[in-house]
């Protein structure tokens, strides 16, 4: 059904577009010779990127969480290029620390952005699609972190959970509606990105909050993928058609495997390995 969608000519909306995933996601589409929406609240590293890449390209300043943004986003896409085939609700952010002590406008961030930001990117979007009537995909960044929490990151673990089910619910429903949108649940591994560029925020420093923010930004250098290399990956799943888009498998399966074991067997939750 999509091997169409990514395609010379075809238009692609990113969100989170500036820098990491989102980043390599829009160099690989400009390969492709898409032609490109791309947002990010960052205006600046938006717009270079936008320079840079060699196809058609408007850049739009969005702050996801802002649900008139993000309808003005897609207004724009469908006022410059008259429809839209492909969808990446790719916003995220990241917030470490004991639970207790992530405050609350830490928690409500991390559920504005990596949440909201892709229910605002439905409601702005699935509408213009569904009356659109061609086919089209969309694709929502969750993480493996969505299959596997972690201590010390229980606002990411719960939004990108949160994304999972959210994700399966659309897909289940636009099939309902026999609509011609795929869509496609992307859980990235480590990519290297600046996502543990500011992982603390007003959360005190901890020693073991600190150690193990070290261990993850020494995984992302070591095993990331580049984000380049990991949008080739992304638009080959897409190709192919295929809803669960998880491009570094190895990362996931066998922890997959072992944690719903673990729950079928009553088992308390194991800490994870990094």
């Amino acid at each position: 059904m999509s091997e169409h969608i990514c395609r010379k000519g075809a238009t692609a909306v990113i969100t989170g577009a500036a820098s990491g995933i989102g980043a390599g996601l829009a160099r690989r589409a400009a390969e492709l010779g898409m032609r490109l929406v791309l947002a990010d609240i960052d205006a600046e590293r938006l717009q270079a990127l936008g320079a840079s890449l060699d196809t058609e390209v408007l850049a739009v300043p969005t702050d996801v969480t802002d649900e008139a943004a993000v309808d003005q986003l897609a207004a724009r896409a469908w006022e410059r290029f008259g429809g839209v085939d492909l969808l990446f609700n790719n916003a995220g952010v990241m917030a470490t620390g004991f639970t207790w002590e992530i405050s609350q406008r830490r928690f409500e961030h991390s559920f504005a952005v990596n949440v909201q930001g892709v229910l605002n990117g439905l409601r702005s979007f699935v509408p213009r699609l569904l009356q659109q009537g061609s086919r089209s995909h969309i694709v929502n960044t969750a993480s493996i972190g969505g299959f596997l929490p972690s201590p010390l990151m229980s606002p990411y673990s719960a939004t990108k959970f949160a994304v999972v089910a959210l994700t399966e619910s659309l897909h289940g429903e636009l099939r309902m509606l026999d609509a011609p949108i795929g869509v496609s649940l992307l859980a990235p591994g480590p990519v290297q990105s600046g996502i543990f560029d500011d992982p603390f925020g007003d959360a005190p420093e901890q020693p073991a909050v600190r150690g193990f923010v070290e261990q993850l930004r020494g995984m992302l250098r070591e095993n990331g993928l580049s984000p380049d290399e990991f949008a080739q990956r992304v638009f080959t799943g897409i190709n192919e058609g295929r809803y669960w888009l998880l491009p570094q498998p190895e990362l996931l399966d066998e922890a997959l495997k072992a944690r719903t074991e673990g729950i079928l067997m009553r088992r308390d939750p194991q800490l994870p390995r990094y």
